[in-house]
C-alpha cells in the first residue's frame, strides 16, 4: 500500500529532482496520473479497464508507481498529475513541486490504525509505555490526534521512531506495548502477535487523511477541460465500485493491480472511503475541522512543520482548487 509521507531525506532527494521540473508532461496523452497501490487510487484501475476515458473523451495516461516515486516522477514532471494524500501534496510543494489538488478519492476509513498488544483495550491505557511510530507519518498524526481527543499529551507515551514495514517485528519482540500501521501491515501485526487489536483507526476520525488527485498547475489552467472530463469519469468508477451488483467485478479488478485475491482485498476496499463528486463538493466548502479538506489539510500543515518534515508552514489555501468539483 501507499508510502504515506516523506522523511527528511526523501524531501531532500525530491529537491535535488526539482532541476528536471516542466510545466507539463509531453503531449502523448491529454494528460497523465501517477497512481499506486491505494484502493481509492487502485479504483481508477476499473475506468482504464473498461475503456472509459476513451467514452469521456480523454486520452488519460496512467503510469503505476511506488507511493514515494510517483512524487518523485511529479517532482521531475514526468507527469501531468500524481494520487496523494492531501499532507503529502504540502511536502512535494515544500520542495518546489507545487501542485492544485482538483478532487479527491478517498478518506482513510478504518486502514490505517494503532495496533495494541493484549490486555491494552483504549487510549488511555498507553499512558506511560511505549508506542511505535514511524515519526513524521500518518500514523504519527493519528496517533497524537487520538491523544488529543482522550484529553493527554504526546509527552504520556514515549515514542519509538520505526520504519512502518517493520511494525509486524516491532510488536512481536515485546519492547512496546502498541503499534502505528496501515493495511496491509496493520493486519500482518495482529497476525503476529495473537490477541492484538486496533484501538484507534482513521475511521475514529474521518477526515484525517484525505487522498485524491494534484494537479501542476500550468496543467490545471491549460488543460482544464480534459481534467473535467476525468473528473466525470471518477464520478462513474464509484458508481461502479459501490453498486452491489457491480463491486465483485470492480474488486476483481482492483485486486489483479495489487497482486492479492478479491477476498484479500474486500476488507482494505472497505477500510476506505470513496468519494463520489457530491461527496466532494461537501469536503471543498472551506471550514475548520476534518469535514473539510481545507481544515484537515491545515492539521497536516501543522503537523509537517511540527515534526521538521519541512521548515515553514505552507499557504494551505493555495494547494486547493474548488472551482472543478463546483463547475456545473
Amino acid at each position: 500500500m501507499k508510502f504515506k509521507g516523506y522523511t527528511k531525506r526523501a524531501v531532500a532527494a525530491l529537491s535535488l529532482s526539482l532541476g528536471l521540473f516542466t510545466a507539463s508532461a509531453p503531449s502523448f496523452a491529454d494528460v497523465s496520473i501517477g497512481y499506486s497501490d491505494w484502493p481509492g487510487f487502485v479504483a481508477w484501475q476499473v475506468a482504464i479497464e473498461k475503456g472509459w476515458f476513451k467514452e469521456a473523451g480523454v486520452t488519460a495516461k496512467f503510469e503505476w508507481f511506488d507511493y514515494s516515486a510517483s512524487m518523485d516522477a511529479y517532482a521531475a514532471g514526468k507527469i501531468d498529475g500524481v494520487l496523494i494524500t492531501n499532507g503529502d501534496a504540502l511536502v512535494t510543494g515544500s520542495a518546489g513541486a507545487k501542485s492544485l489538488m482538483i478532487m479527491l478519492t478517498d478518506y482513510s476509513n478504518g486502514n490505517d490504525m494503532i495496533i495494541a498488544k493484549p490486555g491494552i483495550k483504549s487510549i488511555k491505557d498507553l499512558k506511560g509505555k511505549k508506542v511505535a511510530v514511524e515519526q513524521g507519518l500518518v500514523e504519527h498524526l493519528l496517533l497524537l490526534n487520538a491523544l488529543k481527543n482522550s484529553g493527554m499529551k504526546e509527552s504520556d507515551v514515549t515514542i519509538v521512531n520505526a520504519k512502518t514495514n517493520e511494525m509486524p517485528q516491532v510488536l512481536a519482540s515485546g519492547d512496546v506495548s502498541a503499534v502505528g500501521a496501515w493495511q496491509p501491515i496493520s493486519g500482518q501485526a495482529m497476525k503476529a502477535v495473537p490477541g492484538s487489536r486496533p484501538i484507534v483507526t482513521s475511521a475514529d476520525e474521518p477526515g484525517l487523511i484525505y487522498d485524491g488527485l494534484a494537479v501542476n498547475p500550468a496543467s490545471a489552467k491549460q488543460k482544464r477541460a480534459d481534467w473535467l472530463k476525468v473528473l466525470k469519469v471518477w464520478d462513474r468508477v464509484v458508481s461502479y465500485v459501490n453498486d452491489p451488483k457491480t463491486q465483485a467485478d470492480a474488486v476483481k479488478i482492483m485486486s489483479s493491480k495489487s497482486g492479492v485475491t478479491p477476498e484479500e482485498y474486500l476488507p482494505m476496499l472497505k477500510g476506505t472511503k470513496l468519494l463520489s463528486l457530491s461527496d466532494n463538493k461537501k469536503v471543498y466548502k472551506k471550514a475548520t475541522g476534518f469535514k473539510s479538506i481545507y481544515g484537515s489539510t491545515t492539521v497536516a500543515n501543522e503537523f509537517n512543520k511540527a515534526n521538521g518534515v519541512y521548515k515553514d508552514a505552507q499557504d494551505v489555501d493555495s494547494y486547493i482548487d474548488a472551482s472543478f468539483i463546483n463547475a456545473k
